[in-house]
């Protein structure tokens, strides 16, 4: 699971009160905040709105597909695609291009067409549950 920290659309004073609540990973906010209730809970824990908590979960969610880690989050971020809702909001076709194009941005090789289905095929898995 990747560290909390690696969440780029959070405030500093969230990921410190974050962390004084003892989540440290992705995946212990992903558990924290599974239903609306714990969204509610947390947010008042960490004086943030369930919108903020939302968007953490959004992202993280994104940070836990398989084979992804900071490179592939950078990746992301330069084509634009800054989490889980943003991935299914596209069509596999234009995704891929949004991926390639961030991947000349950044001046590296794109991932493969393998890896770029994955990462859409778990993100509506995701989705479905």
């Amino acid at each position: 699971m990747p560290p909390i920290d690696e969440l780029t659309r959070i405030e500093p004073v969230h990921l410190e009160r974050l962390e004084r609540q003892g989540i440290f990973t992705t995946g212990l906010l992903l558990e924290r905040s599974e239903t609306t209730t714990r969204r509610q809970t947390l947010a008042d824990q960490v004086d943030a709105t369930t919108n903020d908590v939302g968007m953490w979960r959004d992202e993280a969610l994104m940070l836990n597909l398989a084979s992804f880690g900071p490179a592939e989050h950078q990746l992301l971020i330069q084509a634009r695609i800054e989490g889980l809702r943003e991935v299914l909001a596209l069509p596999l076709d234009v995704f891929r291009d949004r991926i390639r194009r961030g991947a000349q941005e950044l001046g590296t090789e794109p991932p493969t067409d393998l890896t770029m289905d994955g990462w859409w095929d778990q993100a509506h898995t995701l989705d479905d549950e």
